[in-house]
């Protein structure tokens, strides 16, 4: 298990981790994030709820959460800060990711150009 900066969380975004986490219905639930083909743009961010830290994975602890992070996604997301923004009529989380090139009209997906594994050495 290695303990990661891939990705970091805003105060709001730990805040509501662990409110999901906490509301949850069964205990030791962790947060995974990962990027998934789908929507006009290419890609999207997936979250899901985990029990076990896979092999491979990347783990984040920010602020007492433990968060981890799918191996295909990583260098997807280096440098991406999670949010948690509410607003008029809609709330969710919000990921400021460098790496994003361009967003669909509507927000659900993203294009997003990896970090070449040159770059992070």
């Amino acid at each position: 298990m290695v303990k990661s900066n891939i990705i970091s969380l805003t105060p709001r975004a730990i805040e509501r981790v662990n409110h999901l986490i906490d509301d949850s219905n069964q205990e030791n639930k962790i947060l995974r994030i990962g990027i998934e083909k789908g929507g006009c743009a290419g890609l999207h961010y997936s979250m899901d709820y985990v029990s076990e830290i896979s092999d491979g994975d990347e783990v984040v602890e920010q602020d007492g959460v433990t968060i981890v992070i799918d191996p295909k996604a990583i260098l997807y997301l280096l440098g991406t800060e999670m949010d948690y923004v509410e607003e008029k009529f809609s709330a969710g989380f919000k990921f400021n990711n460098p790496n994003e090139t361009s967003a669909c009209g509507c927000g659900e997906s993203v294009d997003i150009t990896p970090v070449s594994e040159l770059e992070i050495k």
